[in-house]
């Protein structure tokens, strides 16, 4: 630890220096995540310079995240991503966050080399989408390639966006959530991580703080890392993410943005009550912080007592950029989604796309189109029926399993039991994990979504093979 030295050449001011000789430390492993550094003073001795230009360094790497400040105890190398940014270098794969993202837990490890063993036998309760059993048929209207190349033709050079599409889904929206848009609100996307991408590309900066809950699946998306965005944790309950929560965040940090998942949250599988969606959208417009929504599962409700409506519905000030998929209707296969926003918005983010040259496949909307005006009613009725039929099964397999030892709250909709163990260590909890994985059992981890709290999060969905359920 006290190979620490700069060079004294005038290239950059020193307080710099010092931060790229700590991250160059951390990249190399030589700072391993959690590890104390030196105290401030020993620091200024090794480099021999003044506390105060150490200081100042330290200050800069927290406030990008790199690292954490404990009062009375310290300074330490950041143990996850909670606040990380990266910088826009042209230094391909060598980022400060790649190695954190490439770094699997022993757990991870386990599965990876069970999945090679064992293909034929993986029961994966970690899988987020739609089973095979539960897909669609999707059956198209007899029409030739020839038809189709010529249905393509008519559209727009300019806007690669079926209208009969868009309207498909302005009806999908009015029957499902009765909620009322209007049809130039309404842009088709390639999928929510196509709408991310956009958003993340045209919206934001490098360095821009946005708030996610937490946990979430918002935590392990490498694509905010990838635009230099800094995550900002927002504390949750059963009712979602926490007024409190979205208060501090904004207090201790500028954010631009927040990603929100209310309905069915992944991973907890949370529904946000109707007067904290209220509260949410008050304190944002009063903060001028926009909302992006990220609505997977509101669709899935097999609970009438749900309201699943989503907060975009309540919005009445142009507030929320509200995202839509097919991905869990419909499957992965069927790479369609929409966003429901401002006008002027979605056209500059449309004009990204054009950029990029990042055009939608006609024929993926071609068969969206028909499975939202023919097949998805009936389909959709199927999908809920069986969702809470392996639901209830699996919480029965879960109390048979752990008893008491295990917390999770009763599904009502979407994929997902997020499951803890409140009284047990992390190590007895990796036992059980091992335990699973001899059964070729495959979970979850609850650190993937950024929880430091012992649990998984499993998923009903793909429950069936274990019960050999038909």
């Amino acid at each position: 630890m006290n190979k620490w030295s700069i060079s004294r050449d005038h290239s950059m001011p020193l307080y710099q220096k010092i931060m790229l000789l700590t991250e160059e430390k951390i990249k190399s492993g030589e700072l391993k995540p959690g590890i104390r550094l030196p105290a401030e003073r020993k620091l200024a001795e090794y480099l021999k310079v003044n506390r105060s230009t150490v200081i100042r360094a330290m200050e800069e790497l927290t406030a990008q995240g790199v690292l954490t400040r404990k009062k009375g105890s310290g300074t330490y190398v950041n143990p996850d991503k909670w606040g990380l940014q990266t910088k826009p270098l042209i230094n391909w794969g060598t980022s400060l966050t790649t190695d954190s993202f490439k770094k699997q837990s022993d757990y991870q490890q386990a599965v990876a080399r069970f999945r090679e063993q064992k293909q034929d036998k993986v029961i994966d309760l970690s899988n987020g989408n739609l089973p095979a059993d539960l897909l669609p048929e999707l059956q198209s209207p007899s029409l030739s390639w020839k038809e189709l190349i010529q249905q393509e033709k008519k559209q727009s050079p300019l806007n690669s966006e079926m209208h009969s599409l868009r309207e498909s889904v302005q009806l999908y929206l009015k029957k499902t959530y009765q909620m009322e848009v209007p049809i130039e609100e309404i842009m088709i996307t390639s999928g929510t991580q196509n709408a991310l991408f956009l958003i993340s590309q045209g919206l934001l900066k490098p360095g821009d703080a946005v708030g996610i809950e937490a946990p979430s699946h918002f935590y392990s998306l490498r694509l905010f890392q990838a635009a230099g965005l800094r995550i900002i944790p927002i504390s949750m309950d059963t009712e979602g993410m926490t007024i409190k929560g979205l208060q501090e965040a904004s207090i201790n940090y500028p954010l631009k943005m927040i990603f929100l998942n209310p309905i069915f949250q992944n991973p907890t599988g949370f529904v946000m009550s109707f007067k904290r969606k209220a509260d949410i959208l008050d304190y944002c417009l009063m903060k001028r912080i926009p909302i992006v929504e990220d609505d997977a599962y509101g669709a899935l409700s097999f609970d009438q007592s749900v309201d699943n409506s989503p907060l975009k519905k309540m919005d009445q000030q142009q507030q929320v950029i509200y995202l839509g998929t097919l991905s869990k209707l419909a499957g992965n296969h069927l790479r369609i989604g929409w966003m429901v926003g401002p006008k002027t918005v979605l056209k500059e983010l449309a004009d990204i796309r054009i950029q990029i040259d990042s055009e939608l496949s006609f024929l993926s909307q071609f068969m969206a189109d028909h499975y939202l005006r023919i097949e998805m009613d009936e389909h959709q009725k199927k999908i809920k029926n069986k969702l809470a039929e392996r639901a209830r099964i699996m919480e029965k397999w879960l109390r048979i399993e752990f008893g008491e030892d295990i917390e999770f709250l009763p599904a009502k909709g979407g994929f997902h039991l997020y499951c803890l163990f409140p009284k047990k260590t992390k190590a007895e909890v990796d036992n059980i994990l091992q335990e699973l994985l001899e059964k070729n059992i495959i979970v979850l981890e609850v650190q993937k979504f950024g929880d430091k709290k012992n649990g998984f999060r499993l998923s009903f969905a793909h429950f069936r093979e274990m019960f050999n359920l038909k």
